[in-house]
């Protein structure tokens, strides 16, 4: 009997041992798999610094915009894009004046209103994770020939309001599904949306001395530097560059009527006017008294004399209503030129510049001589006449 319940606890204690064994295989395999995962997550985690170091580090929106939408391959994304709200056309600006076109960048989207990141995050800010939906997310990708079957969108907030959206995509439909940990990317992105607005705000502090401060359009020195980056746009893509010269006419009349501050709001709605007929890409300046430049990328000449002619109507249909005096219009002269540069042709940039705004300065005079209040073009030159001019 004795010897029977030695054998029987013997039996108890091999299957506590098991099972204690057991147990212990278990709880070690859980450990090593949370040490795979912590040395997973440490590498994740220094990914991210490196790659947000960087970010901390570029001088300006354009090196950002690079960094962001084409991250060096530890990021390990398949289809990255950003979208910037760019109401102002700050971003678009920078990147024109590096001789970008916003459409040319690859993964990058300008929206002008609120709305159109608001209704990417219509609930919450808060990252979307989900399969990707054509309906949906297309503009988002459409840099890409091949979608995505899974998206992270990350909004871009500062101080409560959205302004932007980080857009990660995946060729595995399970990368970024509902539940999934966003720790890293919400940091990720929270990165980012503090660099993007801290280089949109160098971008306008660096703008300020280029602005004239009347008008709150770009000065003389912003369009000359504009000019000889339109011009090697040009001569990198061959699309025609149009350029008005815009003159008020009788403005010392104005000032001699009815005073000089009527006359700084003169040149204030004028420069509205025009502002309103041109493209957000569109170069406009003030280039002295009461005289205004414009700068056209990718405009023919049949196009550059119907925008002159709308700012022309919209100036001489503008009607002035001012306290104690009668009500006035006014009207404007304008001469357009849009320059062309043949394949294979070698020009000098300044030289390009000068003819444009030498042409444009011609018909402008003509356009005065000849009755004011008028459109005058000169159509197209050619960039081959430096030589000769």
């Amino acid at each position: 009997m004795s010897a029977a319940i030695d054998l029987s606890s013997q039996h108890n204690m091999n299957n506590d041992l098991m099972a204690m064994e057991a147990q212990n295989r278990l709880l070690k395999q859980r450990l090593a798999d949370f040490m795979t995962e912590a040395r997973h997550n440490e590498a994740k985690l220094r990914k991210f610094q490196a790659l947000e170091l960087k970010l901390v580090s570029l001088n300006s929106i354009v090196e950002l915009v690079d960094a962001v939408v084409h991250p060096d391959q530890s990021a390990s994304w398949d289809v990255v894009s950003l979208l910037l709200l760019d109401p102002e056309y700050d971003v678009q600006r920078a990147l024109n004046e590096e001789g970008i076109e916003s459409g040319d960048v690859s993964g990058l989207i300008c929206a002008t209103s609120d709305d159109e990141v608001e209704r990417l995050y219509p609930a919450s800010m808060f990252p979307m994770l989900g399969g990707y939906r054509s309906n949906k997310h297309a503009r988002l990708f459409k840099h890409v020939r091949k979608k995505p079957t899974s998206v992270a969108l990350l909004p871009l907030v500062r101080y409560g309001r959205l302004i932007g959206s980080l857009n990660i995509g995946s060729y595995n439909s399970q990368r970024f599904i509902r539940g999934v940990r966003t720790d890293f990317l919400e940091h990720f992105a929270a990165v980012v949306a503090i660099c993007a607005e801290n280089s949109i705000n160098m971008e306008r502090l660096k703008r300020q001395g280029l602005t004239d401060t009347l008008t709150a359009i770009n000065n003389r020195r912003y369009f000359d530097q504009r000019l000889n980056e339109e011009v090697k746009v040009l001569r990198r893509t061959g699309k025609p560059l149009s350029c008005m010269l815009l003159d008020v006419d009788h403005f010392k009349r104005v000032n001699d009527t009815y005073g000089h501050q009527v006359g700084d709001l003169v040149l204030r709605e004028v420069a509205a006017i025009i502002r309103a007929q041109l493209r957000g890409s569109d170069v406009l300046s003030r280039y002295g008294g009461e005289e205004f430049s414009a700068l056209l990328s990718n405009t023919a000449p049949e196009e550059a004399q119907e925008v002159a002619e709308r700012i022309r109507m919209a100036i001489e249909e503008r009607v002035f209503d001012i306290p104690d005096f009668p009500p006035f219009n006014i009207t404007i002269s304008i001469g357009v030129v849009t320059l062309k540069i043949p394949p294979n042709v070698q020009v000098n940039t300044k030289s390009a510049g000068q003819l444009l705004i030498g042409h444009a300065d011609r018909v402008l005079y003509d356009a005065k001589a000849s009755g004011r209040n008028q459109v005058t073009n000169a159509g197209e030159i050619n960039a081959a006449e430096v030589e000769n001019w």
